[in-house]
């Protein structure tokens, strides 16, 4: 077996080769990203012509939000919605469920013997010496102990089936589940990853008894060995589906009675793409798919600009969303870290993390005295004081509106009004007095607790797993990260800040920059020092061939499809196995040799050891099939030179740090339209850029520089 490859990971190359662009048909796509507090769109049209737009989210309904902001885009771009080719959608509507425990009723049909497999989990526990704590799994069951069913069978590790299917029993169980009214039904075998045929025949017995229940196969969902993180994977699929495909067959029928086309992707939690059909059966691949887009839309900013290895700081109304990916490789989460909320999800994750702190997050004082920030989140209704929609609590919006960064007509370029003693009320109120404090220091206070929680998760993902901020380009994203990034990048000194264009809808465009991607795995227990070569070379065949079908499926040419191989390798005796990228070629001995090297090197890298005469463990094998979606051309701006005044439209005070041991003091602050900024344009902190989805800050011993694509690049400067 021969596999052709493209190099590097296809996914990198869709983000960082920008230039890069199939010679497709030209074509109009729109990119949606629904978020806490704003849903944020972008219109992209292949001759470079881009139109942004951001509307309160819906959280009651998101679709409704959606299709409110499309229209309004389409009037702002003065399009018709029929002229929208590609509708690429980013969501936390499954993400929300599990958080939110709010999912269907489920039912589990498993092996005799394993009822209890769900509850049990791993010996792992949150809290590892206390005897008194709650077991989340155990409070918020996914599938309640009477909905959870066992049927005869047995198929052991190899595949041989050592008990036949009892089909009278999953026929019985069934109608059982159906009597009690769950809307999901998970059907999870032993061993079903090596022989999934009892399970596909379970599946046609439920679908004949109970035709209208959504049904989750362990075998389709997570189909590699261990068995706890397989049911629980196979049982979330089944939570979040009924509630997941209900929401996505509105927006697909929605967008088409609008005009728009149906032809909707999704964005999955590995960073690529699937049509609606794919999500509407595996809806567990979108958990937390909402954060990766702003990974992917950073990571083109900043090869676009010329520092690929960057970091993101996405943040929202609700929520900062930190992502490191080195040489703009996406990283993914090792499986002890691909959980949501509480519980264990063995689908492919990238490496970003979410923190309870953005635009809304609430300032209090609990009943010890203690002064928290976050992450409590006023959302989008009522939203922060400042706003005037009803809400009293400041927030981190409230607080930047005090300190002048925020002014009163900068906030959606005044189409949404800033009220500042609304925001100076609630801030004194609430925070101010009660500590004793000035209303400005308590502001401050606020923005530096919101900032330090941001600092310390990047440096989780960063220096904590082996690598350098330094080496890195930090990318602001978000309504509010361009406001918090000047600030953190002094903390870990990280050379440079990248502002895209678009701050505001970098996840938006992170859409549009994403190829379709279906990963297929399977397990296979070989090892390199007694490699079988012919399974190996056999199950690569079948994953591929798996693969290529569904990007067939969707209507993928044939010259737009790509193929990856990785391999989950392990030391012998170790628990958990580190993901590699396997090299291009035929699947030989030099070939799982080559497997071995590249598993040492990422084990000493991630472990500071590494065991070059050990053999290796080659576990799990994934072949990923692409389909390769025409890639954006990033528009260059008007070219002007170093002077930035034509830019400059008022200068305001603004409370900043003078020096890094001081004490904050008011100073004179230059306020910047980003939209009359040019190319070549060079100002020095400190600076307020303003724009219609975002606000920039530009601290004091900080320069600014306009590169030809409109992005800003914000460096340290000798004072």
């Amino acid at each position: 077996m021969y596999i052709r490859f493209s190099g590097a990971h296809r996914a990198v190359s869709a983000i960082t080769e920008i230039l890069l662009h199939i010679d497709w048909t030209s074509m109009r796509r729109l990119g949606v990203d629904v978020g806490g507090t704003f849903t944020d769109l972008v219109l992209w049209d292949d001759d470079g012509t881009t139109t942004v737009h951001k509307t309160p989210s819906t959280n009651e309904d998101p679709s409704v939000g959606t299709m409110k902001g499309i229209s309004a885009l389409a009037v702002k771009a003065e399009i018709d919605l029929e002229s929208i080719d590609m509708f690429f959608h980013g969501t936390t509507v499954a993400t929300n469920i599990v958080l939110e425990h709010n999912g269907d009723d489920v039912g589990l049909i498993t092996t005799e013997g394993f009822r209890d497999l769900l509850h049990i989990a791993r010996k792992k526990r949150p809290l590892n010496y206390s005897n008194y704590q709650e077991l989340p799994w155990q409070k918020w069951q996914l599938v309640p102990r009477r909905n959870r069913r066992t049927v005869p069978e047995r198929i052991d590790a190899s595949g041989a089936v050592l008990t036949s299917l009892d089909e009278d029993a999953v026929r019985q169980e069934a109608r059982l589940l159906r009597e009690r009214g769950v809307a999901g039904v998970a059907i999870a075998f032993l061993h079903a990853y090596k022989n999934p045929a009892h399970e596909q025949r379970a599946r046609e017995i439920v679908e004949e008894e109970f035709p209208e229940a959504f049904i989750s196969l362990s075998s389709g969902v997570a189909s590699q060995y261990r068995e706890y993180e397989r049911f629980s994977t196979t049982a979330l699929n089944a939570f979040v589906g009924p509630k997941t495909s209900n929401y996505i067959s509105k927006l697909v029928d929605e967008a088409s009675a609008a005009g728009v086309s149906d032809d909707v992707h999704l964005m999955t939690s590995a960073g690529g793409l699937v049509t609606a059909r794919s999500a509407r059966q595996t809806p567990v691949s979108l958990l937390t798919s909402g954060v990766v887009a702003g990974l992917i839309g950073g990571c083109a900013i900043g090869a676009a600009s010329g520092y690929p290895s960057v970091i993101t700081l996405d943040v929202g109304g609700t929520s900062a969303d930190v992502g490191v990916a080195p040489d703009g490789r996406l990283r993914m989460k090792h499986l002890l870290d691909t959980r949501i909320g509480d519980y264990h999800a063995m689908v492919p994750m990238a490496e970003v993390d979410t923190i309870g702190a953005g635009g809304g997050s609430i300032a209090s004082i609990d009943e010890g005295g203690m002064f928290r920030v976050g992450p409590r989140s006023a959302g989008a209704v009522p939203g922060p004081a400042c706003f005037g929609r009803g809400g009293t609590e400041p927030t981190s919006t409230d607080a930047m509106v005090v300190l002048g960064w925020l002014r009163e007509k900068s906030f959606l370029s005044g189409t949404m009004e800033v009220r500042p003693q609304l925001a100076e009320e609630a801030v004194r109120k609430q925070i101010a007095e009660p500590l004793g404090q000035s209303i400005e220091k308590a502001a401050m206070g606020i923005f530096t607790v919101l900032a330090h929680s941001m600092t310390e998760a990047i440096s989780l993902h960063s220096v904590r797993k082996g690598y350098d901020p330094r080496d890195f380009s930090l990318v602001a994203e978000g309504g509010a990260g361009p406001l918090f990034a000047w600030h953190i990048a002094k903390q870990l000194d990280i050379p440079r800040i990248i502002v895209p264009t678009h701050p505001g809808i970098t996840s938006a465009v992170g859409l549009l920059a994403t190829d379709i991607r279906y990963e297929v795995p399977t397990t296979v227990w070989t090892s390199s020092d007694e490699a079988d070569i012919d399974l190996l070379a056999r199950e690569v065949a079948r994953l591929t061939d798996q693969a290529v079908a569904q990007l067939k499926g969707d209507g993928i040419p044939d010259e737009h499809i790509d193929v990856e191989c990785s391999v989950d390798c392990r030391y012998v005796g170790q628990g958990y196995e580190l993901r590699v990228q396997a090299p291009s070629g035929e699947i030989d001995a030099d070939w799982v040799e080559r497997v071995a090297q590249a598993f040492h090197e990422q084990h000493g890298r991630m472990y500071s050891q590494r065991f070059d005469d050990k053999p290796v463990q080659l576990v799990n094998v994934r072949m990923t099939g692409i389909g390769m979606v025409p890639q954006i051309r990033l528009p260059k701006i008007d070219v002007g030179d170093a002077d930035s005044s034509p830019a400059k439209v008022a200068t305001t005070q603004t409370l900043m740090w003078t020096d890094d041991a001081g004490d904050p003091e008011w100073v004179d602050t230059d306020v910047y339209s980003r939209e009359l900024l040019c190319s070549g344009n060079v100002f020095e902190g400190p600076a307020i850029v303003e724009q219609f989805d975002s606000t920039t800050v530009i601290g004091i011993g900080q320069r600014a520089t306009v590169d030809d694509l409109g992005h800003i690049i914000i460096e340290r400067y000798a004072q």
